[in-house]
């Protein structure tokens, strides 16, 4: 085991600006060892501080324990603790010198589905655990859907306590087997299957010495590596503004800047650009990147565009290329996951956000609901409850600029909240999913809100 008590020289401004930085989450079903996993990351490649393990042999201790539990590293609710589970999502910041991670480590139980959902909505790679006991089961199928679901790109089969099964490759091989099938079929476009045991450290940042079968990489070395392709930078360039800026001062009385985060792609000087859902054009005439004036910026950098001509343009615009604009449209639909105890009913009204532009909608139709263990499709099921995954029509009350998601997993997301006290209710895609459902008849229109 690799000590966490030496000192090690941190990495340099220069240092962490030059890696790049790899969002990913940690999925898996109750007890599959995912919170011993990231806290054996964590401690292995001495990403976390003297007090912090103290902290852990501590309460280790308090629990009867001989070792360190590395879980209680992201295991941070009294609840979780108490409990041995994972209740919520768990991120955690730590690099290496060739890399920056943002890690999600998400529950594992079927009512905190949508905890999974939100830990992987911008999740570069996911790492789905089995337990080598159990193999396959209907949560790793759930873990695998979703995963397929968000885009994730990349993903990672940790088949765990290899240490319990003897370190065997065969029943490895066979899990490694149904899972890259079934994940497959669902469209995960890259699948990587490493054996491990988190508990004690195999294949994990250390090759292991018991399991001379395995040549691939361990996990680390696999996170530190894996290509970045679906880079936002090459997807069609996206600008939510956030605010006008107008300083209105004797050194700059004409200034007139719109502010925001590159959602996706670049943008030029002397591009021309369209301002939705208005559809007025112009040119940038300037990008000031923290304070300074550029040429090009890209994702996820945020800037100021200053255009050649005085549009009207607010909060909640979007800027996009003239040749690369997006269809506005008043009817949408989604796959969407439910995330509220509250259930989504049809001629629910509720607000649509997305990007920076929130407009009043009303659900029109909810033609089916998911069935994740075998993929089935219920039909009009009416309304959806809390985890539940469906396909969803919706009418907005102004029209909005929406790509499909499968395009942009960043322009191509919304979010659903009650009116009355902006609860979060719905996390949705625009287009399809790997699913798609049947075509059904619209309903007529609901009284009130028509748009």
């Amino acid at each position: 085991m690799t000590s966490t008590t030496e000192p090690t020289e941190p990495l340099s401004v220069e240092q962490l600006s030059a890696t790049t930085l790899l969002r990913f989450a940690t999925a898996g079903s109750v007890d599959d060892g995912k919170s011993t996993l990231v806290g054996r990351l964590l401690h292995d490649s001495k990403s976390i501080l003297t007090d912090q393990l103290e902290a852990v042999e501590r309460a280790s201790a308090n629990r009867g324990q001989d070792a360190p539990d590395l879980a209680l590293l992201t295991d941070g609710l009294r609840a979780e603790r108490e409990q041995g589970i994972t209740i919520d999502v768990a991120y955690r910041y730590f690099a290496t010198a060739r890399r920056r991670f943002i890690l999600a480590d998400t529950p594992g139980h079927v009512q905190y589905t949508r905890n999974m959902v939100t830990g992987a909505s911008t999740a570069d790679l996911a790492v789905v655990l089995v337990d080598a006991r159990n193999g396959v089961i209907e949560q790793t199928r759930r873990h695998a859907a979703v995963a397929a679901l968000l885009r994730v790109p990349h993903v990672v089969l940790a088949v765990n306590k290899m240490d319990l099964v003897e370190y065997e490759e065969s029943v490895f091989a066979a899990i490694a087997e149904e899972f890259t099938a079934y994940a497959s079929e669902l469209g995960v476009p890259e699948i990587t299957a490493i054996p491990i045991s988190a508990l004690a450290g195999d294949n994990v940042v250390d090759a292991s010495a018991n399991m001379d079968w395995y040549g691939g990489p361990t996990v680390l070395e696999h996170l530190e590596t894996v290509p970045v392709s679906h880079d936002l930078a090459h997807c069609h360039a996206r600008l939510p503004v956030q605010y006008v800026i107008r300083p209105q001062t004797a050194e700059h009385p004409d200034y007139r800047g719109y502010a925001g985060q590159i959602a996706a792609g670049s943008f030029r000087v002397g591009e021309s650009v369209t301002v939705l859902p208005s559809g007025r054009t112009s040119k940038v005439a300037g990008i000031d990147l923290l304070g300074k004036p550029v040429d090009i910026a890209w994702t996820p950098q945020s800037v100021t565009l200053l255009l050649a001509d005085d549009v009207d343009i607010s909060r909640g615009d979007l800027l996009v290329p003239s040749k690369d604009a997006p269809p506005t449209t008043q009817d949408v639909e989604a796959t969407v996951c439910h995330v509220a105890d509250e259930p989504l009913t049809v001629g629910h009204r509720v607000l649509l956000k997305h990007g920076t532009r929130t407009v009043k909608a009303i659900v029109k139709d909810i033609p089916s609901r998911l069935t994740l263990d075998d993929l089935s499709l219920h039909p009009h099921p009416g309304r959806l409850v809390a985890n539940d995954i469906g396909r969803v029509k919706i009418r907005t009350a102004e029209p909005l600029p929406l790509d499909a998601y499968a395009d942009s997993r960043r322009t191509g997301a919304f979010i659903l909240i009650d009116p009355a006290d902006g609860t979060t209710l719905t996390a949705g895609m625009v287009g399809e999913s790997f699913a798609a459902p049947q075509p059904v008849k619209d309903e007529s229109d609901d009284d009130g809100w028509d748009f």
